[in-house]
């Protein structure tokens, strides 16, 4: 965060050339900040800000939080989410006390998140928007910041645990289906793939994900 404040000013050249100088947070006022979409975090213990001599305040605080999604899983695993994290301050409208603006492009802030994301995990960071609106609630107006956060599902994981196996029972059926054996080994060929489609469904009855609206194709299927 960053802000100004016009009576926190002075001049360097009176106080032995000091410009910038390091304050709790709880010594000036900071704007209070919340993330719509929050369910639970963890905040970091770094409770400072710099203040600048021209009435700058800077706050960089790190923490974990985890948000709530709704997931479109129609095309699992081949499917891209788009998650929100809106950010906002229902304590002062926005026209007369506060308005929040970014103070980076959503390509430099999407570049410096692709050097933190894990790339070797199940998602891969693909794109980040920023809409800046006035949220009307009750009878004010209030600045919110959204970032619109898309993820590609990484699905190597799900296609040599789930769609080659799948397949590879598939056409194990129809070949002992449409083979020269005799009606007893078909019999038995049919239930030892029956078992195996159990077990395979049971063991990826943990693997599908079950947070969506519709189920996904290949879960159908």
């Amino acid at each position: 965060q960053e802000w100004k404040n016009t009576f926190a000013t002075w001049d360097p050249q009176d106080f032995c050339n000091i410009s910038k100088v390091i304050l709790p947070t709880d010594t000036y006022w900071s704007p209070p900040i919340f993330i719509l979409e929050r369910v639970n975090g963890q905040n970091s213990n770094l409770d400072y800000m710099a203040v600048m001599h021209n009435g700058s305040f800077n706050s960089t605080q790190a923490f974990q939080v985890t948000l709530t999604c709704s997931l479109m899983i129609l095309k699992f695993p081949f499917d891209t989410q788009t998650c929100n994290l809106s950010v906002a301050s229902f304590l002062y409208p926005a026209v007369t006390d506060l308005v929040m603006k970014t103070r980076r492009t959503p390509a430099e802030m999407m570049k410096d998140s692709q050097s933190y994301f894990l790339t070797d995990g199940e998602w891969k960071f693909t794109n980040l928007s920023i809409i800046e609106y006035i949220e009307e609630l009750g009878d004010g107006e209030f600045s919110v910041v959204t970032y619109l956060i898309s993820m590609e599902r990484q699905p190597t994981l799900y296609i040599l645990n789930l769609i080659l196996p799948t397949c590879a029972l598939y056409l194990l059926d129809m070949a002992v289906l449409f083979g020269p054996s005799s009606l007893e080994d078909k019999i038995s060929f049919q239930i030892a793939i029956i078992l195996g489609s159990s077990m395979l469904a049971v063991i990826l009855n943990n693997i599908f994900p079950t947070s969506s609206n519709k189920p996904p194709v290949i879960g159908t299927h």
